[in-house]
């Protein structure tokens, strides 16, 4: 069995930031890429930012990049997402994900890679 828990949404206004952890917990855990997905009220759930896991390599949505950054430490099978300048856009549950492979770049962004999912932190951005 494998866990995923998600942690550090939060309520805040437009130009805030927060860090999201995503800590994992299994047996097989920590061999491959982890991402972060979102989903809004009424949209499909859509990618936010992935990291492979050695390298760290870092892959993000035209949405996010610039304003977003993943980050993970392996000796803690923790993934973090800080987001910064926040938008009313950006309000979603976000969902930490993590795969056997060791993925990255523009191929992080299908969620049929992603092998174990939380069950999502919520992000409110006020205007």
């Amino acid at each position: 069995q494998v866990q995923l828990v998600e942690s550090g949404g939060g309520l805040v206004q437009a130009g805030d930031s927060l860090r999201l952890s995503c800590a994992a917990s299994g047996r097989t855990v920590g061999s491959g890429a982890m991402a972060w997905f979102r989903q809004a009220p009424g949209k499909e759930r859509e990618f936010v930012a992935a990291i492979s896991r050695i390298p760290t390599i870092p892959y993000y949505a035209d949405s996010v990049r610039g304003r977003f950054t993943i980050s993970r430490d392996n000796a803690k099978n923790t993934v973090y997402l800080q987001v910064n300048s926040l938008k009313p856009e950006d309000t979603a549950v976000y969902y930490c994900a993590a795969s056997d492979v060791n993925i990255y770049g523009a191929g992080s962004i299908r969620s049929s890679l992603y092998n174990y999912w939380g069950q999502g932190t919520q992000v409110t951005v006020s205007s």
